[in-house]
């Protein structure tokens, strides 16, 4: 079969901006044992600490931090986006910007997050910046959701996506290994790693919501979109009968101090 070719990095960047509510209603959040970790490795709990939450998007995670009593700041360059988390998470600040470049001030942040976010910055650029933010003894966490290895249909369902647009459409649950060992070219960051495995059931339309969310997906035409989205769900229907879906994660947790 035919694949389609792939698509510039920076289309698929923006490709969020037009389907920032279906990103919200539909993606994965985290699990409360990711927070737990990433106080551990950071040496100090979240309540009360100057949070950076880079590349927020629609504010997932940067809700779970603000929840867990931390005094949180956004940045997200996407504007679809940005009004999305505005929405969502009214009361907590979020400024325009990319993490090559933050907007922010030396050695003002005790945490730096990015969730999903850190294969969309440049690590060589983005690093040096994160240095620069954090206060000395401050940390750097970056995490993905993976799909949990060892479970046939989610590996089933890779190859149906790979066969028929090349790579899976989830930059940051594609190659997350590499990504993870590429995470610091400057090698000014000594990153410890954690894998939190945690599941969601969800509604068949969700999940498919849920693909469909992912910028390999968004940059397709609509008519192939929907034609594989009819397709999926039949697959998953024969796994999953009573429509609800069992997604199963291992999020990829890395953290790094600042000296």
């Amino acid at each position: 079969m035919t694949t389609t070719p792939q698509p510039s990095h920076s289309a698929r960047a923006h490709s969020f901006n037009a389907a920032a509510a279906q990103y919200a209603a539909n993606r994965p959040s985290y699990p409360p044992a990711l927070l737990d970790a990433v106080e551990e490795l950071a040496g100090r709990p979240l309540a009360g600490a100057r949070v950076v939450d880079v590349g927020a998007g629609t504010g997932i995670a940067t809700g779970l931090l603000h929840a867990r009593g931390a005094d949180v700041v956004a940045v997200e360059p996407g504007e679809g986006m940005a009004a999305e988390f505005r929405r969502m998470l009214p009361t907590v600040p979020v400024v325009r910007g990319v993490g090559d470049a933050l907007p922010l001030a030396d050695a003002s942040a005790d945490l730096i997050t990015y969730a999903q976010a850190w294969h969309w910055t440049e690590p060589a650029r983005s690093a040096p910046e994160a240095l620069r933010v954090l206060r000395p003894g401050g940390a750097l966490a970056l995490w993905w959701n993976t799909d949990a290895r060892g479970v046939p249909w989610t590996a089933a369902q890779a190859d149906r996506i790979g066969r028929r647009f090349g790579a899976n459409p989830a930059v940051e649950k594609n190659g997350s290994g590499a990504r993870v060992a590429l995470a610091d070219p400057t090698g000014l960051l000594d990153f410890v790693r954690r894998t939190v495995r945690w599941s969601r059931t969800v509604p068949i339309d969700t999940h498919l919501a849920n693909i469909g969310s992912h910028s390999m997906f968004l940059i397709q035409e609509e008519a192939e979109r929907t034609a594989f989205l009819a397709e999926e769900r039949e697959h998953v229907r024969e796994v999953f009968p009573d429509g609800m879906v069992e997604e199963m994660y291992d999020v990829q947790l890395l953290v790094a101090l600042a000296p």
